[in-house]
């Protein structure tokens, strides 16, 4: 398919459509975090953590995943640690390596978490779908 090289009234309205839903969602998101008891980057790193693909995910590629500074990532773990929602286990064929791992009582809080977070995406989906047809039709 060509790109085009001019957008149409139709496509600005498309594209600020998409991101006020995006938006919406994100704000959703934030607040369901901050009901759970946790901050929206504390929620968004146990996300993390628990869907990186293959299962261990270190320090390094937390950080990747966040978009955030190593150093930065330190200290949520840090805060995610001493709140009892995460440990550290060192690697098993290399000792430098620290991989992640949710304790129980963060398992339990992402669970309900992420089903809320399904549920509203489930709302979203006449919408997302609309945005993708538009985006096929090019």
């Amino acid at each position: 398919m060509a790109k085009r090289s001019r957008l149409t009234e139709h496509d600005y309205e498309q594209l600020a459509e998409f991101r006020y839903q995006l938006r919406r969602f994100l704000t959703f998101s934030e607040a369901a975090a901050v009901e759970a008891g946790l901050t929206p980057q504390q929620h968004q790193a146990l996300l993390a953590i628990k869907g990186f693909p293959g299962g261990n995910v270190a320090t390094g590629q937390l950080s990747e995943r966040l978009g955030i500074k190593h150093h930065s990532t330190v200290g949520l773990i840090d805060r995610l640690a001493a709140g009892g929602m995460v440990k550290r286990q060192t690697g098993e064929t290399d000792r430098r390596q620290v991989f992640l791992v949710l304790t129980p009582k963060a398992e339990k809080l992402l669970a309900a978490l992420s089903l809320a977070h399904r549920n509203e995406l489930e709302k979203m989906k006449p919408l997302l779908r609309k945005f993708l047809r538009y985006l096929e039709r090019g």
